[in-house]
């Protein structure tokens, strides 16, 4: 017995001399995650950067109704619930710094900044993966980083800016200016630029060189750095694998349409599926894949109700449903809870109305034949034939936008059958579906984060900055030639002139609300071309603070936004 405790104590002695004590008291769980046993191989890491993927598609394709509603009034669209002064048509009383709405973008956010910090600290301690990989994953970081950032900062103004990992409750946030926290976001792209490989280098869906560029050129506009901003755009728009697509292409090129048309087509968007060119980055969904568990909701809120509408019966003694039912050929079940402005659908396009094909009927459907037999003007035109009752204008009838809808070609499941199997069909041919779940309403796609349509107007807007009218023109008209539409006169470019042209060409795929912020033109244009405009605040080119964070930041002070 002497022998063994003279023998622990030796062992006991020994450790204690010649240990650091600090590193064998030091726990090290085995059987939780901790970020120190999280972040150490290359497989952990990519599951990391793809809840950064994740956070943002869902932010675009999944938030709820009023969010993604929010993100899209102004100059472009109201909302059809509650019109027209309710809920997201009192901008004034719906945007305030204790409603959800303005806490919930900023979460989203500071979320992704929150784990991109802990991706990028994380990875100068691991030891297990190389340096190719950490250079990939450093570079994606300091994209969403700074994605997140240039939002916040084009949505609120200045905010906190933080780098680190938060290990434990911070209370005293500060502000940083606008310009500081843009100027954040340049310094992680430039080092993002150095670290990312070439669009042809990575599978599709992943960010790359040319998204970072992309980007930074929004940001050098924001600094007040053209010539910077038409560099990196010309990057991007110079780059051997990036062209704009002006000829018909795709899974549906041999049906009726145009080349708009094929860039939103199932299958489309991606280079390995259908050689598309014009891509960046592209957010990614696989139909019945539990990694793609919700599609885009766009289609359910940009396409109208149209299936609720009533006319009069056969002898005019009662209303019946002018449709029996949705169907593909109408862009699905839509709720229009986002009713774009008449701005957009008429004035917009001017001596185009006719040409432009981003405007034309397979993108726009601006009518639809009555489908119940058992209506008076059955297979006639709903709007031409003067059948729509004035109570069915908002959410009920207008055109509907195609873009985010799949127009046929939806899943198999989507269709509603009959009892002996065939496909249920309208007394006029149209494909039934089903409303279970989205199976009528989501996209069921790939969707554009990016496009290279965005940078040449973005380089635009750079050239305009610098003083360059004539070449903003060319940028514009490089889009507005493939849409068969007028060329501008240098002379006609503004700022307006190229928020237009946005709108034209990406409506609805950029939240609108970001970029008209940081031009400080969402008041404006708003009151212009909005109807229920006149519920929104002078101060309301900046979303006010959540009043949450500045409660409970007890150590600091940060300053609300004016008229807040």
């Amino acid at each position: 017995m002497k022998r063994v405790i003279y023998i622990f104590t030796i062992a006991l002695a020994f450790n204690i001399t010649s240990c650091d004590e600090s590193e064998w008291l030091k726990e090290k769980p085995m059987d939780i995650y901790t970020p120190e046993n999280s972040y150490t191989t290359a497989v952990q890491f990519r599951q990391a950067l793809n809840f950064l993927y994740n956070n943002y598609r869902e932010l675009r394709w999944n938030s709820n109704e009023d969010l993604r509603t929010t993100l899209y009034v102004g100059d472009i669209a109201h909302g059809g619930y509650d019109y027209p002064d309710l809920k997201y048509n009192n901008y004034s009383g719906w945007i305030t710094a204790t409603t959800y709405i303005p806490s919930d973008v900023w979460n989203y956010f500071y979320k992704n900044i929150g784990n991109a910090n802990q991706i990028i600290y994380q990875l100068d301690l691991t030891d297990q993966i190389g340096d190719d990989d950490k250079k990939t994953f450093k570079g994606e970081s300091l994209f969403f980083r700074a994605l997140s950032y240039n939002y916040l900062a084009n949505l609120y103004g200045g905010v906190p800016l933080n780098l680190e990992p938060v290990a434990e409750p911070k209370r005293d946030f500060v502000r940083s200016t606008r310009e500081e926290v843009y100027d954040q976001c340049r310094t992680d792209l430039e080092e993002a630029v150095q670290c990312l490989k070439d669009i042809n280098e990575v599978k599709d869906g992943m960010i790359n060189k040319q998204a970072a560029l992309h980007l930074l050129t929004e940001v050098y506009i924001s600094l007040g750095r053209y010539q910077d901003a038409i560099n990196a755009a010309s990057q991007v728009i110079d780059h051997p694998e990036m062209a704009l697509m002006t000829e018909r292409f795709g899974s549906r090129a041999n049906e009726t349409g145009d080349v708009y048309w094929d860039l939103f087509r199932v299958g489309n968007q991606n280079r390995a599926t259908s050689a598309n060119r014009e891509s960046i980055w592209v957010l990614q969904y696989e139909y019945q894949n539990a990694g793609s568990s919700y599609p885009c909701q766009l289609a359910r809120q940009l396409v109208p109700g149209y299936w609720s509408a009533a006319v009069a019966n056969k002898d005019g003694s009662a209303n019946v449903p002018a449709f029996t039912t949705w169907t593909a050929e109408k862009g699905g079940r839509g709720i229009g809870s986002t009713q774009p402005t008449n701005y957009f659908f008429n004035e917009l396009w001017g001596e185009d109305f006719d040409n432009d094909i981003r405007n034309s009927s397979v993108n726009i459907i601006r009518d639809f034949r009555i489908d119940n037999p058992e209506a008076k003007g059955y297979g006639e035109w709903i709007i031409k034939d003067g059948w729509l009752k004035e109570s069915d204008k908002i959410r009920i009838i207008y055109p509907a936008i195609q873009k985010f809808s799949r127009t046929n070609n939806f899943p198999e499941e989507s269709y509603r059958k009959n009892a002996d199997g065939s496909l249920m069909m309208t007394a006029l041919g149209e494909h039934a579906l089903l409303h279970s779940g989205t199976l009528a309403s989501g996209s069921y796609k790939d969707e554009y984060a990016i496009r290279l349509a965005e940078t040449y107007l973005l380089r635009a807007e750079a050239y305009l900055g610098n003083g360059q009218k004539d070449k903003a023109a060319d940028d514009i008209n490089a889009l507005r030639k493939r849409a068969h539409a007028t060329p501008v006169n240098p002379s006609d470019v503004d700022i307006d002139y190229i928020l237009d042209e946005r709108m034209r060409e990406l409506y609805f795929e950029e939240i609108r609300i970001f970029t008209t912020n940081r031009l400080g033109k969402t008041v404006d244009r708003a009151r212009r071309y909005n109807p229920t405009s006149y519920n929104m605040g002078d101060h309301q080119n900046l979303w006010p603070i959540p009043y949450s964070e500045i409660e409970k930041n007890i150590f600091s002070t940060i300053e609300q936004n004016p008229g807040y």
